[in-house]
Parts: structure tokens; C-alpha cells; sequence
């Protein structure tokens, strides 16, 4: 992917993802997850302090090879089994209905076609399962809005493909998962970047 993309930008979003303001919302995205859990865009692993004692394993999608290196000493600080996939979200060797649970933090802002990588994760998902997701995204406030518009480019390509102007949830239900939101405002900071998601996507019971 080029030296920037593959070693400068997961140093740089591991040292803003590790920010303390995130912790509350992690641990409340990582509430309710069990056994078997497929997070996509793993990064360096900042949600494993948040897992909850009912995770059996991990099975950790990043395409990024400095961020799997950064989140192997993170895996076994935590004492987490972690499966890591050298995959994109996007084409997963994992057989139908085969995870519990997943788990996608800031990521489907990056991903080139999140609404593949949603059906790829509804696909692998045993029914019932449910997604948590937590991602920032295009605000309601036309002002921001425009804003978001405005740098979205720049976003791109200082931030690994990082877009602003994606609507998860809505993302989420294109993908025909029964979407529960929990939580949708401006989170604090500057305002292009602060506008959180978070949310539940539940496969449909056969």
C-alpha cells in the first residue's frame, strides 16, 4: 500500500485512537459481545481492554502489516486469543455463520466499499448475531455538513482513505441488518470529525 499508508498512518491513528476520550465509548460499543468475535479494521487493538469476559476469541481482520505488529503485544498484554486475517473486509475465508458477534470501530469510513464488507460480515455471522459498530460520520448540522464536504478530500488522502461524509447507520441498513441505534451526536473536538455513530446491526434469524 506505500510506506505512508503502511507505516505512518497506524502509528498515527494508534496514538489518536488511544486517546482516553475514546475510552468510554469503546467500552460501551464492546458491551454485550461474546464468544467467537470478528472485528474488521482490528488497527493495533485499542478495543481489547474493553472486551467483555464472554469473548472466547478474536478474529482480527487488518490488511495493515505494522498495525498487526503493533496489536500482537496488545493481544498478549490483554491475554486475548486473536486470530489476525491478512484480508480486506471485503472477502473473508471464514465459512457461512460462523462468528457470534463483530465488532467495526472507525472503519467504515476507510473501507472502499462498506457496504461489501457489511454483507461479508452479515454472511460469516450466525443469525441472531449482532454487530456493534461505533463510527464518525456525516453530520445533520448543514454548516458541519458542508465542512465535511469541503476537506473530505484532504481527509482522504492524509488519513489512509479516511472519508467524512459517510452515514453508517444507513450504510448498516443497506446492508439488511436490523439496525439499533443507541447513540448519535457530536461527540466533543472539532466538528468535521465528531459526529459518532454507535449503534447495533442484528443479522435477521432465518
Amino acid at each position: 500500500m506505500g510506506f505512508y499508508a503502511d507505516h505512518v498512518v497506524p502509528r498515527v491513528v494508534r496514538i489518536v485512537c488511544a486517546h482516553r476520550f475514546f475510552e468510554p465509548w469503546r467500552r460501551q460499543v464492546c458491551a454485550g459481545l461474546s464468544g467467537v468475535v470478528l472485528e474488521i479494521g482490528f488497527g493495533s487493538g485499542a478495543n481489547l481492554a474493553y472486551l467483555p469476559a464472554e469473548v472466547r476469541q478474536v478474529i482480527a481482520v487488518e490488511p495493515a502489516a505494522q498495525a498487526r505488529r503493533l496489536a500482537r503485544s496488545q493481544a498478549r498484554r490483554h491475554g486475548v486469543p486473536v486470530r489476525f486475517l491478512d484480508v480486506v473486509g471485503g472477502r473473508l475465508p471464514l465459512d457461512d455463520d460462523s462468528v457470534d458477534s463483530a465488532l467495526c470501530t472507525f472503519t467504515l469510513c476507510t473501507v472502499e466499499d462498506p457496504v461489501a464488507v457489511l454483507n461479508e460480515i452479515r454472511r460469516v455471522l450466525k443469525p441472531g448475531g449482532v454487530l456493534h459498530f461505533l463510527e464518525h460520520g456525516l453530520s445533520p448540522d448543514p454548516r458541519t455538513a458542508r465542512w465535511q464536504r469541503r476537506l473530505n478530500g484532504l481527509e482522504q488522502r492524509l488519513a489512509g482513505g479516511c472519508q467524512l461524509t459517510r452515514d453508517a447507520a444507513t450504510l448498516v441498513r443497506d446492508a439488511h441488518f436490523e439496525v439499533q441505534e443507541i447513540e448519535r451526536r457530536h461527540a466533543g473536538g472539532p466538528a468535521p470529525w465528531s459526529y459518532f455513530t454507535l449503534a447495533l446491526g442484528t443479522k435477521p434469524p432465518v
